[in-house]
Formats: structure tokens, sequence, C-alpha cells
């Protein structure tokens, strides 16, 4: 993908088969009513890339689907390794090195004007950096001294040759890469990341003393120091007693 979007620009579109790779096998196990109801499956990392670049993923239902990519490799099968043995490659590296003249010519002789003259293919932004986003990535908690886990091993954030500070438990997107190794994104930012040996003793909060409280006495007129409250005598007349009676006795008073 990064030398399709380096040599042409970002696909409207990709088309692919049901690979895992490209689509998560949860997915067909979603109903209808799931999917109604906005409920969706985690994203391969293949998948979150193309999210991520605005790419619409389309998937076949079958090999046929797709004739002309599978004819392509069906002539690829036959013709590729003459051609490798015509040239006298033995190496991967060389190999690799061929490809690159060999698809231009394989393309002068093979390929189709389609029919549609507009590009399928919009620009990259300048300010997106590929390698950023087609690697592997995971979440993970920010412990205290900025320090996180990841596969067995403890890392800590670093800016500029120090260790950058990040709210303990904040979260951090961690990225993989054969192409820079291991960064994180924070904030919307990138890091380098510190590997440790251990990790480091948490810090203890610093205890607060202790403030001395002083018992509060109540005044002489406190509620709290008249025992005896004379509340008002009500006095009801008799048309009075008989409507609290009436309610009193009804069965709906004590529901």
């Amino acid at each position: 993908m990064k030398t399709v979007i380096s040599n042409n620009g970002v696909p409207l579109a990709v088309y692919t088969d049901r690979h895992t790779i490209f689509r998560s096998p949860k997915a067909d196990k979603l109903s209808l009513e799931d999917e109604l109801n906005g409920k969706t499956v985690k994203a391969t990392q293949f998948g979150r890339a193309m999210a991520e670049l605005g790419i619409n993923l389309i998937w076949a239902k079958s090999a046929p689907a797709k004739g002309r990519i599978e004819r392509l490799w069906e002539t690829l099968q036959s013709r590729l390794p003459v051609e490798l043995s015509i040239a006298g490659i033995s190496t991967m590296e060389e190999a690799n090195a061929f490809l690159a003249t060999f698809i231009k010519k394989y393309n002068e002789k093979f390929a189709v004007e389609p029919k549609d003259p507009q590009s399928a293919f919009r620009q990259l932004e300048n300010n997106i950096n590929l390698d950023y986003i087609l690697c592997l990535k995971d979440t993970r908690q920010v412990d205290n001294g900025s320090t996180f886990s990841f596969e067995s091993v403890y890392y800590r954030v670093i800016r500029n040759g120090k260790v950058m500070p990040v709210i303990p438990k904040s979260k951090v997107t961690v990225l993989k890469s054969s192409q820079f190794g291991l960064k994180v994104e924070y904030s919307g930012a990138i890091y380098d990341v510190e590997a440790l040996e251990e990790l480091p003793p948490k810090q203890a909060a610093p205890k607060q003393p202790k403030r001395s409280r002083k018992p509060v006495i109540p005044g002489e007129n406190h509620p709290w120091r008249t025992n005896s409250v004379k509340f008002p005598v009500t006095m009801y007349d008799e048309s009075d007693r008989e409507i609290l009676e009436a309610l009193y006795s009804s069965r709906l008073a004590w529901r």
C-alpha cells in the first residue's frame, strides 16, 4: 500500500477478498438487527489504516468477482519465473530490484485503457506521514513516571532525550513498524520511547499533616440543649375529624 500510494496517490477504494487481514471474521456473525442497532466489530490493522486514509474497503464474496486480479496472478505464476530465469536472478534482493523494471514493461504490454479517464486516486496531503499510519497500533495505559508495558517490556515516553510528563492512567497509542521501531502517540503528537530493564519504583504521595480540630460547643439556646419543646395544640372540628378518620381507614392511604 505504501508503494501504491507513493507512486499513484490515495485510492478511493480497495477491492479485496475476505481474508482476515482485511476483514475481521467476527463481522460475519453480526445479525441485521445488530447492524441496525449500530453494533460493530473491531477493525483489523489493515482496515484501521485504510479508515485513517479515507479509503473505502470493498470485500468480494468469491474469487470470480475479482476476475482481473485472478487472471493476473495466473499470468505472473507462469510468466514471472521464466523472466527471472532469463535475467539470471537468483537472490531475493535481485528479484526485488528486477520487479521495478518488469512491472513497467508488463503494464506497457498488457495494460488496458480505462473507460473513465478520471483518476480514482487522490493526492496525499503533505502533513501525513504514511509510516505512522501503515503500522501496527495498540492502546496502553500509562503508569506513574510516564511508563507503560508493551509485549512484556516496560517503556518510558521520551521527548528530546528527557522523560515526557504524561498524566497517570492516560491512554497512549503504541506504534510499531520495521521502518521506525517503536513510538507512541499522545495528545496528537508522536514521541520516542526508552526501554527499561525494570519498572521504576512508585513514588509515594507526600502525606498531608493532620490538622487539629477544636470541639464545637453548642450555645445555651441551641436546639440540642432544649429538651422540652412545646408544640401548639391543634384543634379540629367534628367535620375535620370525620375526614381524617375516613382517610386513615381507607385502603388507598396504605398503598
